[in-house]
């Protein structure tokens, strides 16, 4: 049995066989979980609510069936968080606004419904930027959330409040949500292994205008400090629903768990250490280059190539999405309450206002266009291999680089600069992981970004293991909080 300082940083996997085996409690687990958010959350600000009572009744229930000898779910006994975008019944849902500063939902959204189902002991509502819009966690509600690497730095969004959890040993796994990179940026700034499916894989609540939207670029996904507990909540997230949203992928789920022992022998592998000529910090560089090189060692065949879309034209077409999206969405608060709207959200529906039927049309277009473009490259390779982010975490005091590797930043596209390799994946549709590969010169993670092939995850999860089994990262730990 570990000791009870270690317990976060046992995988999720081994606590809930320690649980299933009787070698710890769901209660004495749940206990230790809420004494570590107590004692760190005014460094980190990691949780924006926590819900003691409710998680010590569920963990007494998890406990009272492990004694009755019931059949446990896959997540069972495992305290676990849910980011604060995602509704919960009874719980205070923000979505990181303070126009929803008080909103309690009356209904579980459909993954929380399965987290439950598996037996997970929900301990609160992970910090997130207002409505998900910014990749690192800056609101209304209180302060940014911290990287226990460095807590004068950013843990990035817009799933930071879940990274920092796992990150800081609080939690050994988390629920994030990635609709431009808000998995894999938190993951890759904290030090994690973050896991994003094709479009549709994880089902989303019908419901609203946004769930017929013909491109739904966000899907829900883990944050976890291997790839196996990714694998395992994955495992519990996919497929089909009754009351799922349109689109959601039909057919078997992924053998995500199968997968990991796969390996990468015989891989068609591309790399791109800028993804059409983005800046990116040296150390960044040097670290993904040679994990990409690793994966040659490892049986894949990797072949550097040129990534054929221009980076403002990728910029410009998921800014126009994403802004007239949350317009649709939130735009009576804009009417309304635009005083309770942070800077990054009201900037943006306000350029939605601007754009218009035409604008609307070539977003589109250029969506359709960048899918065919992927779905070719996807011929050509089995997975596409590039940095996760252009840096490393930055400080909260200071914002966004306005220099990286040695380049001026445009200061219309700050919020962004420093992330540009995420969100064309969104736009495309496709898996993607981020995968710690190293360190800067300030001690700093980095992560190298997994792309797999629409439908694919199992060549992520496969090839992710890999490489983790041949550079191990889960000792890794950030100092003491």
């Amino acid at each position: 049995m570990p000791d009870e300082q270690s317990f976060a940083f046992t995988p999720a996997h081994e606590l809930v066989r320690m649980v299933a085996a009787r070698e710890v409690s769901p209660v004495e687990l749940t206990e230790w979980t809420l004494r570590r958010i107590e004692a760190t959350n005014d460094t980190l600000h990691a949780y924006l609510t926590v819900t003691a009572d409710l998680a010590l009744d569920a963990a007494r229930a998890a406990e009272d069936a492990v004694m009755r000898g019931d059949d446990l779910g896959p997540l069972h006994g495992l305290p676990f968080p849910i980011k604060d975008l995602v509704p919960t019944k009874g719980v205070r849902t923000t979505f990181g606004s303070a126009a929803y500063a008080d909103n309690v939902p009356d209904e579980d959204d459909i993954i929380v419904r399965r987290i439950k189902a598996a037996g997970a002991v929900i301990v609160g509502k992970t910090n997130t930027p207002e409505f998900g819009h910014l990749g690192y966690t800056a609101n209304m509600l209180g302060e940014h959330c911290r990287n226990p690497w460095d807590t004068s730095r950013e843990s990035g969004g817009s799933s930071g409040g879940a990274a920092a959890s796992v990150a800081a040993g609080i939690t050994p796994l988390a629920q994030g949500g990635d609709g431009g990179g808000s998995i894999r940026i938190p993951g890759s700034l904290c030090g994690l292994y973050g896991f994003k499916g094709s479009e549709g894989r994880v089902p989303r609540s019908g419901g609203g205008d946004a769930a017929w939207h013909p491109y739904n670029l966000a899907q829900t996904g883990p944050l976890s400090r291997n790839v196996r507990d990714s694998a395992l909540l994955m495992s519990v997230l996919t497929g089909p629903g009754e009351d799922a949203a349109p689109g959601t992928l039909g057919g078997p789920a992924p053998d995500y768990l199968g997968a990991l022992d796969r390996g990468l022998r015989g891989l068609r592998i591309g790399w791109t250490p800028d993804m059409g000529g983005n800046a990116v910090d040296p150390d960044v560089a040097e670290s993904t280059a040679a994990a990409a090189r690793a994966f040659e060692t490892l049986g894949g065949r990797v072949e550097e190539f040129d990534f054929e879309i221009a980076p403002d034209q990728m910029w410009s077409s998921f800014r126009n999405y994403f802004d007239l999206k949350a317009l649709v969405t939130y735009g009576h608060l804009l009417r309304d309450t635009p005083e309770l709207l942070t800077d990054y959200v009201r900037e943006g529906m306000e350029h939605a206002t601007t754009l218009s039927a035409v604008d609307h049309h070539d977003t589109m277009a250029f969506i359709a266009r960048l899918r065919d473009y992927f779905r070719r490259l996807f011929e050509r390779f089995d997975l596409v291999l590039s940095p996760t982010l252009a840096t490393t975490a930055f400080r909260v005091e200071g914002g966004p680089p306005t220099k990286i590797g040695g380049r001026t930043m445009d200061p219309e596209r700050a919020y962004w600069t420093w992330s540009p390799f995420t969100y064309s994946v969104n736009m495309a549709g496709h898996p993607a992981a981020t995968v710690p590969c190293g360190f800067d010169r300030n001690g700093l993670p980095i992560g190298l970004h997994v792309i797999g092939g629409f439908g694919d995850e199992e060549t992520v999860i496969a090839a992710s293991a890999a490489f983790e089994e041949a550079h191990p990262w889960a000792d890794r730990r950030p100092p003491p909080i």
